[in-house]
């Protein structure tokens, strides 16, 4: 089943953000995960919290893979530095249809 890494992130100190994106993009890549999205641009539709100003979504093969890279070594102090950088809510998500209806593709 694939997992689907999701953030939400404010940046409150932008000095991280461009060794971060350097960096990471390829270590997520390395550990076989694939960005869906990564974009300030997103439009708000419904609901009483703020958009975010950035929206990360990363596609895992599966939910071992996306922890792997989570917890690795190497991607450990660029997770301190958005941490300490940003105001965040990062999430792992199911790919799956708990009502086992929708048609999700493997």
């Amino acid at each position: 089943m694939k997992y689907y890494s999701v953030a939400e992130i404010d940046i409150t100190d932008q000095s991280w953000v461009p060794a971060y994106i350097k960096n990471v993009t390829k270590l997520v890549e390395d550990h076989g995960g694939r960005y869906l999205a990564r974009t300030s641009n997103v439009e708000k539709i419904e609901g009483e919290r703020k958009a975010s100003q950035i929206f990360l979504i990363i596609e895992w093969s599966s939910r071992d893979k996306a922890i792997t890279f989570y917890e690795s070594d190497e991607y450990k102090p660029y997770r301190q530095n958005r941490i300490e950088g940003a105001k965040s809510e990062f999430v792992l998500v199911a790919g799956e249809d708990i009502a086992k209806v929708a048609q999700i593709a493997d």
